[in-house]
Order: C-alpha cells, then sequence, then structure tokens
C-alpha cells in the first residue's frame, strides 16, 4: 500500500489547525461532539483508548464505556481495516502521523465514513503513545489528509 497519507510530526499543527485555531471548539467536548468530531488516545503498553464523547457518537457506542481496542477495531469496514492498521504501524515505527479517510460500521448498525488523525507520542525518542482526531464526514466527502472545517456535521 502507498503511503501517501503519512506526514512528517513537525507538520501536526497543520493537520489539526481548524480545529485549535477556536479555543471554543477545541476546548469543549460538547462542541466537538455536536460537530462530529472527537479527540483520542491510545497507550502503546497497554492498548488503552481513552475517547472524548464525539468518538463514541461516531463509533455508536455508550459514552464513556471501556472500549477495548480489539472492539474499536472491530468497527472499521474490513476494507478500511487493513490500510489504518498498516499506517498505524507505519506511523510507530518511522515516528510519522497519518491521515486516512474509512468506513466505520457502528455498534448501533449503518455505515460511516470517518477521517482518521492520528500521531505518535514520543518519550525520551520512543513511541509511547497514538492521540489524534476522529471526524464524521458526510457522504460523499471528498478525500483529504487534514481535517476539513466545511463538512463538520452537526449532530
Amino acid at each position: 500500500m502507498p503511503l501517501h497519507h503519512s506526514w512528517p510530526l513537525f507538520e501536526l499543527r497543520e493537520h489539526l489547525a481548524p480545529v485549535m485555531l477556536d479555543d471554543t471548539i477545541s476546548r469543549s467536548d460538547a462542541a466537538l461532539a455536536e460537530r462530529g468530531l472527537g479527540l483520542w488516545h491510545c497507550d502503546l503498553a497497554t492498548q488503552r483508548l481513552s475517547w472524548t464523547a464525539g468518538v463514541y457518537d461516531i463509533f455508536g457506542l455508550d459514552r464513556d464505556s471501556d472500549v477495548p481496542r480489539a472492539l474499536a477495531v472491530s468497527l472499521y469496514d474490513p476494507h478500511s481495516r487493513a490500510p489504518m492498521e498498516q499506517l498505524r504501524d507505519y506511523a510507530i515505527r518511522h515516528r510519522r502521523g497519518f491521515t486516512l479517510d474509512v468506513d466505520i460500521r457502528p455498534a448501533e448498525g449503518g455505515c460511516c465514513a470517518m477521517r482518521l488523525i492520528a500521531a505518535p507520542i514520543l518519550e525520551d525518542g520512543a513511541v509511547t503513545g497514538l492521540h489524534g482526531v476522529k471526524q464524521l464526514l458526510p457522504g460523499g466527502a471528498a478525500p483529504s489528509r487534514r481535517l476539513d472545517p466545511t463538512v463538520f456535521v452537526m449532530l
């Protein structure tokens, strides 16, 4: 698989700029969720996931429930799961961020498109986690390498 969705960590702010520009949105879990956005973190040592409300909503899971990574991965459409896992492994191995549009099969049924933006967390030169943003996309949204403020889905 070509890795044209991978980007160096120094570009992280550029990829997250639409959320970071508005402090009201970026600091409010409810405001992010209303726009189909959520923040996430994965601790690589434990595979423990931490999500804001918007991510739970995208995946159709109860907010604040404990979600094992295996469950979250199982909700990716099989055609999206393999590229996501390949880019994830590449990001960890090469300390690079990535952006990928994927299809999700939410727990309550149906299908939706989501933009996944991920970046490794470095501690003393070692990758200890991944974090980023997940953005719900309306049907037919054009592929992108960045968050797109024009496609916020108001829930």
